[in-house]
């Protein structure tokens, strides 16, 4: 159910797992972007930040500039360029990539700067966070393979929430015939 703009199943299994894995009531939620070689589109970036907006969360993005989002989708986050400083004291971290949203670079890579790869460095700054991503990963460029085969890598139990999250807008679905 991608979209151009929009991944609600991705989405709403972010939310589940976050939801099972929060160790506090208002837990600190980083999306960062990350580096890679091709342009992605904006569609989960855009739906996490519009959950993430909806729940009580700290939430922050981070990125480089030129890579800002549609306001419409990131609401009232708080929008940090220094990727270190925003993850200090996060309780979670989600990296992605996504490619430039405003114009004349909408759909462009403007940096590929492995400086904003996720590493066991910058996951120190956290509150021994958790790592999330969407996956499939690009290894050792989104994210280094210690952080993501750490014990605080919840990808796998992320992907199976893509599972119970079908299933949960399927249940609607067959509800409403």
């Amino acid at each position: 159910m991608e979209a151009a703009t929009r991944h609600p199943l991705q989405s709403y299994a972010d939310l589940i797992t976050i939801e099972e894995y929060k160790k506090t009531a208002r837990p600190k939620v980083v999306m960062t972007w990350a580096p890679h070689p091709n342009a992605l589109p904006q569609a989960v970036p855009n739906s996490f930040a519009e959950w993430m907006n909806v729940t009580d969360y700290e939430f922050v993005i981070t990125h480089p500039e030129g890579y800002e989002l549609d306001s419409a989708f990131t609401g009232c986050a708080q929008v940090e360029y220094d990727q270190r400083k925003a993850f200090e004291g996060a309780d979670f971290i989600y990296a992605k990539n996504w490619a430039a949203y405003k114009d004349p670079h909408y759909g462009r890579v403007l940096t590929a700067d492995r400086s904003w790869t996720v590493d066991t460095g910058k996951m120190a700054l956290t509150n021994n966070a958790y790592f999330m991503h969407c996956l499939p990963v690009r290894r050792n460029m989104i994210v280094t393979d210690d952080v993501i085969e750490s014990p605080q890598s919840i990808v796998i139990p992320e992907a199976a929430n893509r599972e119970i999250s079908a299933q949960a807008v399927l249940k609607k679905i067959l509800e409403g015939l």
